[in-house]
Parts: structure tokens; C-alpha cells; sequence
């Protein structure tokens, strides 16, 4: 089973991949970060002479695709999360379920600036960070699409039930 979740950047996407390892802890389930499937910094474009983390071109696609696939025959359950796991149309075939954590822009911006993991983001940087979600980070319109709200507490049962397993 391949389980895709994404959302834009703080929207719980990271917190409910966790919770489903949690859950399936007796069954062999590895998580697999989009962000850790960024290209060098000399080959990711550029936005205002500052590195544009939010570009397509900024994950090495094919090496998230390789490695959906090979934790697939390993484990029973893999979980690939990202802002862009959408994106990639091939990526996006081998998908069993997709859940998506939907945000609203003033949660975001609120939330986005308490978080400090990449140092101070200026307020265009913050504002490019929504507007590349809102062009590359949206879910395929698909009937087997999950839409979660970002804002609410996660019903995990609710996404369980949905995986079916």
C-alpha cells in the first residue's frame, strides 16, 4: 500500500504521517519526506538571488520515485509525504490513496511564522512559499482522494477506515 499525503507547508502532513506509523506500528511502514529528496542547492532555481525551495525542480523526482518503489517490495505500508507529492504524474499512478491537509492562507501565515526551522523567511518569501502551493501542490482531482482539515484535529479513524487495512 502506497499512501500519499500533502498539503501545504505546516499543514499537519508530517504529524499525521507519524500518526499512522503509529497506528500500523505492527506492520512494517516507512515514511518517505519529499523534502529529503532535494536536489544540490547549485541546481535548484532561483527567486530574487535566493534558492527556490518551492520549485518542482527543487526535488529530484525520480530518485522519490525510485525510492516509493523500493520501500514498497520491503515494507507493507509506504507513506510519501510532501508539498509537492502531487506533482509528478508517475509518482502520482502508483499512489493507493491520497489524502490531502487542506489549509487556509491566514492558518498558514500564522502558523509559517512560528516556524523557525529554516531561520527567518521574509514576508515575499512567505507569500512565494503559498502561491508555488496553491500552482504545484494541489491533489489530482480524483474520486479516491481523502480531503482533510488542516485546521481541526485529524480523525485518525476516519483516515484509517479510508486506507482500508
Amino acid at each position: 500500500m502506497i499512501i500519499a499525503i500533502g498539503g501545504a507547508s505546516t499543514a499537519g502532513k508530517t504529524t499525521l504521517a507519524r500518526a499512522l506509523r503509529e497506528f500500523y506500528h505492527n506492520r512494517k511502514v516507512i515514511t518517505l519526506c519529499q523534502d529529503d529528496f532535494v536536489r544540490s542547492v547549485e541546481s535548484i532555481p532561483l527567486i530574487r538571488d535566493r534558492v527556490d525551495w518551492e520549485h518542482p525542480a527543487s526535488i529530484d523526482h525520480q530518485a522519490f520515485l525510485n525510492a516509493i518503489l523500493s520501500e514498497s517490495r520491503e515494507n507493507e505500508i509506504v507513506i510519501a509525504e510532501g508539498l509537492m507529492v502531487f506533482w509528478h504524474e508517475e509518482i502520482c499512478r502508483i499512489f493507493d490513496r491520497n489524502i490531502f491537509v487542506r489549509l487556509d492562507y491566514n492558518t498558514f501565515l500564522r502558523r509559517k511564522a512560528l516556524d523557525n526551522r529554516w531561520g527567518h523567511e521574509p514576508e515575499w518569501y512567505v507569500q512565494h512559499i503559498w502561491s508555488s502551493f496553491e500552482v504545484y501542490g494541489r491533489p489530482p482531482q480524483s474520486d479516491n482522494l481523502l480531503i482533510l482539515e488542516g485546521t481541526k484535529r485529524i480523525d485518525l479513524q476516519k483516515v484509517i477506515q479510508y486506507i482500508g487495512i
